[in-house]
């Protein structure tokens, strides 16, 4: 579990990024961060894995204060999956880059190849194995990247910004793939802008603003309120803003999911028949 308690937090420069959050992540959760650029979203995960420690307020991971733990013991049940892949990438190749965690906290050698193996195949880069990370493009590194945090296999995985880069088939791959883990009890936080990729997942989502926590809920409840939404300045998903379109019809406006609106409107056309 991780609980986030009147969590204020301000740059050296002095900018002030979060003031006063009140969080709590349960075990095999599946959350997403949401929010304009500036709100606080990529600096409040930052705080689960002790890369920032709180100005003011205290982040807990079972129960244990993030002051109190460093970066390295937090990161063997934290992985954290950055949005640039070339802050996280360094090693000579890919498979070097997806080895080193492993190494680096004591795995088997044979356990480490086994590993890495699963890795290269589960994110489809097994071709680029004794590639260079520098050499692939920004969506391949970004999966390189993911890979290496994937291969140790820690209790809490946070994306920020997951689908930047990727195209449609690597999102429905990547879409699968997190549901997947939290089915496994994994507890995943995505930080993103993709709106339809959280409309598709239906996961708990927090929004924010100007670093305080504007609204929490489900996806459904959040992403089809309109009021929030122009607060956070972002957009409701593609098949919402149809259906506030017909709203006139009778159609329900609290629809995200494609299957579901596919169901309401065949049984429209099913009446008028």
């Amino acid at each position: 579990m991780i609980e986030v308690k009147d969590l204020h937090f301000t740059y050296p420069t002095g900018l002030e990024a979060l003031r006063g959050i009140n969080l709590t992540i349960d075990d095999g959760e599946f959350l997403a961060v949401m929010g304009q650029n500036g709100a606080g979203k990529t600096t409040l995960v930052k705080h689960f894995n002790g890369l920032l420690k709180p100005t003011k307020g205290e982040v807990l991971v079972d129960g244990v204060s993030t002051r109190d733990v460093s970066v390295a013991k937090l990161a063997r049940n934290i992985g954290f999956v950055f949005q640039n892949p070339d802050h996280q990438l360094f090693s000579e190749t890919v498979e070097d880059e997806i080895a080193f965690a492993l190494k680096n906290f004591d795995f088997e050698e044979a356990v480490i190849k086994k590993q890495v193996d699963w890795a290269l195949n589960l994110l489809d880069i097994t071709q680029y194995r004794k590639t260079s990370p520098f050499m692939l493009s920004g969506g391949e590194r970004k999966r390189v990247a993911l890979a290496s945090i994937l291969a140790w296999d820690p209790k809490v995985i946070i994306l920020d910004e997951p689908t930047i880069g990727q195209d449609y088939q690597q999102k429905e791959k990547l879409q699968q793939f997190i549901l997947q883990l939290n089915a496994q009890k994994k507890t995943v936080v995505v930080v993103t802008h993709d709106v339809e990729f959280v409309a598709e997942c239906n996961p708990r989502v927090i929004l924010m603003s100007q670093g305080k926590i504007l609204a929490e809920g489900i996806a459904e409840n959040i992403l089809t309120n309109q009021k929030l939404v122009a607060q956070a300045s972002i957009v409701p998903p593609q098949i919402t803003q149809i259906f506030l379109e017909l709203a006139d019809l009778g159609l329900p406006t609290n629809v995200i999911d494609v299957h579901e609106a596919t169901k309401i409107l065949l049984g429209r056309l099913r009446e008028r028949q």
